[in-house]
């Protein structure tokens, strides 16, 4: 296997999914009870055993920066061609931050000339999935092409938040068009309702790469950006290959591959929803592929059933820390360290962690940010209008509650 180093872009600002990304940036926000965003992104490179991973950052980066320390500092006698480091920006090369996805790449040029590196694996941190880089990296390395990029078939309709491929019967990239509108879309032949999009997932030569960088940060009408300039200079040569995340495999995981962007209120509800299922599509339980995280030390998660209430948890995971008290949840996650009250009844939704539901209270497709108090016999859900004067409301009826606040009191 050649040199393979990571660079994760890590400095999203995530304003779709305000206001939970209002005090840290978008790989930063918690998923799933236990994770990061990040994580997600990281486990598919360590469980390959790829571990030469830098993680670009830029906007509210302290909470991303604690837990990449907590969680995936490597220390040890051997390690020293192993690695998981943090990079802000820091303005290298010239008095901006990173204007693009290729400028934050261009800015940080010096890691990839020091390493050495064959190949340069450039990687989204915001998305849910499981993906076995090596086999990509293989894939890209039997095909011999300057650049391979990962892709998922998608339904049409969504065409327009995406890189939109086509590709010829050898996999060879042929057409690509950046986030066109849906009528414009190329559909995958033979399936007119659907297409091919990129997954912001790109293994470069890094030859190529570099040369490529230098060039765009030298074009003052570029965008800087993978998906609207780089690309599109580089596919219509012809060494320009497709990944699809179907053909990856994972032992234990399910025949099809799950990919969940979350860059919206409603997709991030929908995928914590997603996690809920009976035949869930994404597995938190495949030995095969554990899914690394910081864990606080916490003891396991209690419950009570005080004098005339009784306890009752449905369909829901529940983090450690967490005290349940005489309280009825049903289809939702909730984080480290809730504190539920007697008499309250929860429903399809997810608590980020350290919060405390007063008795009586009764809360619907809610998510709670970190360090939310809420007073006894709170209604929130149940009339949206309502909920509009006070929270952030998406539109499919997801209230978003700031991390601090106090409701009620």
């Amino acid at each position: 296997m050649a040199g393979i180093l990571a660079m994760i872009l890590a400095g999203g600002e995530g304003s779709r999914l305000f206001p939970l990304t209002q005090t840290r940036t978008k790989p930063a926000v918690p998923f799933g009870g236990n994770y990061r965003l990040v994580d997600f992104a990281l486990n598919n490179f360590v469980n390959a055993d790829l571990m030469k991973i830098y993680v670009l950052t830029q906007f509210k980066s302290q909470s991303l920066n604690i837990h990449l320390r907590k969680a995936w500092r490597l220390s040890g006698i051997g390690k020293a061609n192993r690695f998981i480091e943090a990079i802000p920006a820091q303005q290298r090369v010239n008095k901006n931050w990173y204007s693009g996805t290729a400028d934050a790449i261009y800015q940080n040029a010096r890691f990839i000339e020091k390493s050495a590196a064959e190949h340069v694996c450039i990687f989204g941190s915001d998305h849910i999935y499981k993906m076995d880089v090596q086999q990509m990296v293989e894939h890209h390395e039997r095909k011999g092409g300057a650049l391979t990029v990962s892709a998922i078939r998608i339904v049409k309709e969504q065409a327009y938040h995406f890189g939109i491929i086509e590709v010829d019967d050898e996999g060879r990239m042929i057409g690509f068009a950046e986030k066109p509108a849906v009528e414009d879309a190329k559909t995958i032949p033979g399936d007119p309702d659907h297409v091919l999009a990129s997954m912001g997932n790109y293994i470069f030569e890094s030859k190529v790469l570099l040369k490529e960088l230098y060039e765009d940060a030298a074009n003052s009408t570029s965008q800087h950006d993978f998906g609207n300039d780089i690309i599109p200079k580089l596919y219509p040569a012809g060494n320009v290959f497709v990944y699809r995340l179907s053909d990856n495999f994972i032992p234990g995981e399910p025949a099809t591959a799950y990919w969940r962007d979350v860059g919206t209120l409603d997709s991030y509800w929908e995928a914590h929803m997603d996690m809920l299922k009976p035949e869930a599509p994404f597995s938190l339980y495949n030995k095969n592929w554990p899914l690394h995280t910081y864990h606080p030390p916490l003891p396991p998660a209690t419950f009570r059933d005080p004098e005339g209430c009784e306890t009752a948890v449905a369909q829901s995971l529940i983090g450690a820390g967490s005290y349940i008290n005489g309280a009825k949840i049903e289809n939702s996650i909730l984080g480290f360290r809730s504190h539920v009250c007697q008499n309250v009844i929860i429903k399809d939704s997810i608590f980020l962690g350290n919060a405390k539901i007063g008795a009586g209270s009764r809360l619907t497709k809610v998510i709670l940010d970190k360090d939310i108090e809420i007073a006894p016999n709170t209604i929130i859900g149940e009339n949206l209008e309502e909920d509009r004067k006070n929270f952030t409301v998406s539109d499919e009826g997801v209230i978003a509650i700031a991390k601090g606040s106090r409701i009620g009191f």
